[in-house]
């Protein structure tokens, strides 16, 4: 609350008493948005949060073709269903979307921001929740991903690293400069999965993350990450966590790139680990179209996304016997289910889990001396 007793986003602090408005639907509008921007920002939620909430709204606005006061559940509906059939929005995304419209009424119908009565006095009516239980996407399962997402196998995998390598010796080969880009990109991809980073996690990886481990000298230089740009909680700044190496040929890859590569980029200058042809830092929309671009060439499942590089660092490193919450705290996950979630073991793996146990209850049922559990039963 301010020195005037205001809280930050009321209708005083954003509309000047006692004036007439010259265009007072634009006018108030836009004073709603400021003033639910600022209390967002006191509540501490990130600028680009802020932002995003700000874009959806608009974009509601525009899709009612009416202003916040005149809102109904009908609108809502309305939209709702032009996202999921027009727009082709998954669940999750159009929950948010959802959610954003209710946070924002919620917002508007608080007495303590003073709306309400503004828009009475202005236009003779008020803001109203409009998004309800009954007409909004529930959260009914912890695993919402589509499920044709998934991770690769072991011969994806190896067959999409392969081209990325090909591409480098391809484009060298012509005398071109590009070949330094494909290199970045060979590297980069290896580099997520050898890590298990999400797809911003890798992008804003600087030089200096890197550093040693003391328990496993093997890997040099390159035995610990910080990852410094995690997936953030709502409210709170990026999450950090170190990742320790675990595949032998994780050093090189990362070696090579910083060495012998990197120098010769344009923007090598600059702290980050992988800069683009025009910046300091290669964007989100080069990772898609690149990872697509290597996905489609080998013609691999159009489902495999760059988050399936982590999806199978995940997947793997059970796979090879790594402990579960080992796994679960090299990719920062605060609960187990949601490792395993991600987890899409193969069913060669299974079989042989399952091997491993019917092999060693026959060996103990064998066991010279063991009295079988029929005869503790019977008594005999």
């Amino acid at each position: 609350m301010g020195g005037d007793g205001l809280v930050p986003g009321s209708a005083r602090l954003h509309l000047i008493d006692g004036l007439p408005l010259l265009r007072p639907d634009e006018q108030v509008f836009e004073a709603m948005i400021k003033g639910w921007r600022n209390q967002q920002l006191a509540r501490n939620l990130s600028p680009g949060y802020v932002n995003d909430q700000e874009r959806t709204i608009r974009a509601f606005t525009r899709h009612a073709d009416a202003m916040p006061w005149q809102w109904t559940p009908q609108h809502v509906d309305e939209w709702s269903a032009d996202l999921r059939a027009v727009h082709g929005c998954v669940r999750s995304t159009l929950r948010n979307y959802q959610g954003s419209v209710r946070q924002f009424c919620d917002f508007l119908t608080n007495p303590a921001y003073g709306w309400g009565d503004e828009c009475l006095r202005h236009f003779g009516t008020h803001p109203v929740q409009v998004v309800y239980d009954w007409n909004a996407a529930t959260h009914a399962d912890e695993a919402e991903g589509e499920p044709e997402r998934r991770a690769f196998t072991r011969p994806e995998l190896e067959a999409f690293f392969d081209h990325a390598d090909e591409e480098v010796l391809r484009v060298r080969g012509k005398g071109r400069k590009g070949w330094l880009p494909a290199f970045r990109d060979a590297a980069l991809f290896k580099t997520a999965y050898a890590y298990g980073l999400r797809r911003n996690e890798t992008r804003m990886l600087d030089l200096t993350d890197f550093g040693r481990n003391p328990e496993g000298r093997e890997f040099g230089e390159y035995g610990t990450l910080l990852v410094r740009y995690g997936k953030a909680k709502k409210g709170s700044p990026p999450k950090r966590r170190s990742v320790l190496a675990v595949w032998h040929w994780t050093p090189g890859t990362v070696k090579e790139w910083i060495s012998e590569v990197r120098p010769g980029m344009r923007h090598s200058t600059s702290r980050a680990l992988w800069p683009s042809e025009r910046g300091p830092r290669i964007g989100l929309q080069r990772l898609d179209s690149r990872f697509a671009a290597y996905r489609d060439a080998v013609g691999l499942d159009p489902a495999l996304e760059f988050h399936s590089l982590r999806r199978s660092y995940i997947t793997h490193l059970i796979e090879d016997g790594h402990d579960p919450l080992f796994v679960q705290q090299q990719v920062g996950h605060d609960h187990a289910s949601t490792t395993a979630i991600y987890t899409c073991v193969s069913s060669d793996f299974r079989t042989r889990s399952l091997r491993r146990v019917l092999d060693a209850t026959i060996e103990a049922a064998l066991r010279p001396g063991r009295i079988p559990n029929h005869d503790v039963k019977s008594g005999r």
